[in-house]
């Protein structure tokens, strides 16, 4: 079994993010929460924001900003099941452009 970062990419606008009305959100939510509940214990840990980016480096700090919103962990057999666990993910269709990285963590050597 492996583990896998999900890391969530929004694509939505200012403007786009200012006309979701609650109703969008709880419908959002009710999609997610099928989602995480057919994962089940595969959904190590379900869902994160990212929010106040500074990117450190030996010359200080900066503020930042990119596409990256969230994150997901998950256990999978292979990382081909992994990217299978969030083909269904909602927040692929709740605005066109959004995507999410599946990226490998495996177990560092000991």
């Amino acid at each position: 079994m492996g583990t896998y970062l999900a890391i969530l990419h929004g694509a939505a606008t200012d403007e786009a993010r200012e006309s979701f009305t609650s109703q969008d959100s709880d419908a959002f939510m009710a999609r997610w929460a099928a989602w995480a509940a057919e994962l089940g214990e595969s959904l190590v840990d379900p869902w994160a924001p990212l929010y106040r980016k500074v990117l450190l480096t030996a010359d200080g700090t900066a503020p930042f900003e990119d596409s990256k919103i969230a994150y997901a962990i998950v256990e999978a057999a292979a990382h081909d099941r992994a990217v299978a666990m969030f083909a269904t993910h909602p927040h692929l269709s709740l605005v066109a452009g959004n995507s999410i990285e599946i990226i490998e963590c495996p177990t560092p050597p000991s």
